[in-house]
């Protein structure tokens, strides 16, 4: 069953985005708004890999086959300035977007099983998820004015 490599998907970008969101709290604390709403998703990224435990425990969580060639590759480190924050919130996005996309796997895969339970959660998750892409995506109109800076 595809069903613990999804899961293994989810368990991998659920602590790689929690990580990249405290590290851009961290790096652009400067930024209150980003600060505190990084914090937040953070927090519901963790609360995510937790529900998602005795789901593990049920079907396992190790990527085989074909997907363990996929992962999530965490920020390093963050940039400097307003055009240091538009990169780092577009690789938050990214990171979110495979969340998102492992999400998608996962309730595919619950509803071949019939685990309604899965199938909420996932539900519930997947939609705070895009609620997390949502506010990276608004957060970007002030890319005109980090990007019109001359170097």
């Amino acid at each position: 069953m595809h069903l613990s490599s999804s899961l293994g998907l989810v368990e991998i970008g659920c602590a790689t985005l929690a990580n990249s969101y405290r590290q851009i709290a961290d790096g652009h604390a400067d930024e209150p708004d980003v600060k505190q709403t990084c914090q937040e998703f953070a927090a519901q990224c963790d609360h995510h890999q937790e529900q998602m435990k005795p789901f593990a425990a049920r079907y396992g969580s190790h990527p085989s086959g074909e997907p363990e060639r996929f992962h999530a590759i965490g920020l390093s480190s963050t940039r400097c300035g307003g055009l240091g924050l538009l990169r780092d919130l577009h690789d938050l996005y990214l990171l979110a977007g495979f969340l998102d996309m492992a999400w998608t796997l996962v309730g595919q895969a619950a509803k071949g099983a019939r685990d309604q339970e899965l199938i909420r959660t996932v539900d519930d998750c997947t939609k705070e998820t895009r609620a997390q892409q949502q506010w990276l995506t608004t957060r970007l109109p002030a890319a005109p004015q980090a990007l019109a800076v001359v170097d």
